[in-house]
């Protein structure tokens, strides 16, 4: 009996949470969660871990791309003629920064117009002086013109002079001030904007762009590339401001058939010190990884990758400065065919 109550008194000390030696509450169990904190701890350490890992693998990609390049592809001389390789040296280059406008080509039959009035005034002009000086030299001769007839030759030589000088003028808001051929309208220069075998270009570029007037401009069409700006005109000489688009103008001239008379241009002007580079073709760079790259023949049969700066574009190409020096033989044609043999894939490069 004794035992069967001592029993019951453990139970309940043991369902009040006291200890049956001291019968002090110890109050109620902590559950089994103090170890969750320390799990999210880890767990958000590894995911801030994980952008970390990423750029590793990215660097570490990019560390193997470069050394897979610089360790190159060597190919027989029947395998280079399989693939169509074809390689030729660099040429070298000054690069200068250029600046971006805007030109209009204008209409040649304004300037013909012009020309003709010219042609007139002048001959107008002379026919009066050479008539006024006539009556001059028969003054107080037996064959003398009266005096009103002298008057009136004075007044229409004044008069056509004065038309002459205004005609002139008009002409210098057509092609400036200060045009090369000097007032010189009989210039084989003039003439040919007159018939439209050269055209008259009014190009205007961002005020402090250009320091000084270009010696060439370089335009290519609204929307096209520096590298597609093929068409080179000279001279350059200063012109009335814009009255709609804000910067410093100038003429200068394109041989005809280029661009559509009326026509509008994007114009690119070099400003700055000329940097000595090479040339890289527009054919013989490739895309792969987010970089651009050229493959250089360093010797017979062995092709180098090495990367392309494309922050100097030129016509046709981009300057280097670094990667490749004018006269190193740089691949031009199926350059894309090197990529893929050099990663061991038969898919196209990017």
């Amino acid at each position: 009996m004794k035992i069967t109550v001592l029993a019951v008194l453990c139970l309940a000390l043991a369902a009040c949470g006291k200890s049956p030696e001291t019968g002090v509450s110890q109050g109620p169990v902590p559950e089994a969660k103090a170890a969750e904190p320390a799990a999210a701890s880890k767990d958000a350490a590894d995911q801030a871990k994980a952008p970390d890992d990423a750029k590793d693998n990215d660097a570490d990609k990019k560390g193997g791309d470069e050394e897979k390049g610089k360790e190159g592809v060597s190919l027989t001389p029947e395998q280079i003629e399989k693939l169509g390789l074809t390689s030729q040296p660099a040429q070298a280059l000054d690069y200068r920064v250029e600046s971006a406008g805007y030109g209009v080509v204008l209409d040649h039959q304004a300037i013909a117009q012009a020309v003709a009035d010219l042609r007139v005034a002048q001959a107008t002009a002379q026919f009066s002086q050479a008539s006024l000086e006539r009556a001059r030299k028969l003054h107080g001769t037996p064959g003398a013109e009266s005096a009103d007839i002298e008057q009136t030759a004075e007044q229409k030589a004044a008069v056509d002079s004065a038309t002459l000088m205004l005609t002139t003028e008009k002409l210098s808001s057509i092609w400036g001030m200060k045009p090369p051929w000097k007032g010189n309208f009989h210039d084989p220069q003039v003439q040919a904007l007159a018939r439209g075998d050269t055209q008259l270009v009014r190009v205007t570029l961002p005020l402090g762009s250009a320091p000084g007037t270009p010696n060439e401009l370089h335009a290519g069409r609204i929307g096209s590339s520096r590298t597609e700006a093929n068409a080179s005109m000279h001279p350059v000489w200063l012109a009335p401001g814009d009255a709609n688009i804000p910067g410093r103008s100038y003429f200068t001239l394109l041989p005809a058939g280029t661009v559509a008379e009326g026509e509008r241009l994007q114009v690119w002007a070099p400003s700055g010190p000329a940097t000595p580079g090479a040339v890289i073709p527009t054919a013989a760079v490739v895309l792969s990884g987010g970089q651009y790259w050229c493959y250089v023949e360093k010797t017979p049969g062995t092709f180098v990758r090495v990367a392309v700066d494309t922050s100097r574009p030129t016509n046709g190409g981009y300057v280097v400065t670094e990667e490749v020096k004018p006269g190193d033989k740089v691949v031009t044609t199926e350059a894309s065919q090197l990529l893929a043999k050099e990663n061991g894939s038969s898919e196209e490069p990017d």
